[in-house]
């Protein structure tokens, strides 16, 4: 299999992918309910995107502004199939379908919906139970408590999930992905790692601008010495005075 940006080993893709195979070979008395939640940059829709391309699920962000309703139509949509008006219709809509085709269901950005309150949450509860397939909810460092709320359905959960912090070993994936022209020494991701306070996202960006900066300088090889005046990460401005 090529590399690219959802193959590379990287330590929350291999989570992810642990959990929805452990949910995916649930026996039938237990419900296949994860919960996979951690910090803001930590890569966690990367790992979903990974998982649901491996399993065929059904993948939906949901938005900040969006309803339950909008939920329900986008669903549908991912699914080839004409939502019809109310949402109660639509739900029904959903279980037949998701139970008859089989595929996983990931939910990302799952704060907004538990924030719609318990009536919304017990709605995906209902799609879980009669559509009996894997389910797998995604949302920041703070969702578990948020769903400990609501004690049906937190008793589903079958396994919790936390997102890690991103590793060196995950720096040099991800400068094999995004700069692999470059030979950058060790020293120099164990510098970047570090600064990134394992934020996938801040790897990224400091990834580009060693590879920017080589290009510039001409090089293939970068050691430490080549970034001793780099600043990985633009700096933010400072605040204006009034």
């Amino acid at each position: 299999m090529a590399l690219d940006a959802h193959t590379a080993p990287l330590t929350n893709v291999t989570l992810f992918t642990e959990l929805m195979n452990r949910l995916v070979n649930t026996p039938a008395h237990l419900t296949p309910l994860g919960v996979f939640y951690g910090f803001s940059g930590y890569g966690k829709t990367r790992s979903a995107t990974f998982a649901a391309n491996r399993h065929g699920a059904l993948y939906i962000e949901v938005g900040a502004s969006w309803t339950l309703k909008k939920f329900c139509q986008m669903a549908l949509k991912e699914l080839g199939v004409i939502p019809t008006k109310t949402v109660s219709d639509m739900v029904e809509q959903l279980i037949e379908t998701l139970a008859i085709e089989t595929r996983p269901l990931i939910i990302d950005e799952f704060d907004h919906i538990a924030r719609m309150g318990e009536k919304n949450v017990n709605i995906i509860r209902e799609i879980l139970d009669k559509a009996q397939i894997p389910v797998i909810l995604i949302g920041e460092e703070y969702l578990p408590n948020s769903l400990k709320r609501w004690e049906r359905f937190d008793n589903r959960v079958r396994s919790w999930v936390a997102a890690q912090p991103a590793t060196v070993n995950d720096a040099k994936h991800l400068a094999k992905l995004y700069a692999p022209e470059l030979t950058i020494a060790a020293p120099v991701m164990e510098d970047m790692a570090t600064q990134a306070n394992g934020i996938v996202r801040r790897i990224c960006h400091g990834i580009e601008t060693v590879r920017e900066s080589a290009s510039l300088k001409g090089l293939t090889e970068v050691e430490l010495k080549d970034v001793a005046e780099l600043t990985y990460w633009q700096t933010r401005p400072a605040a204006r005075k009034h």
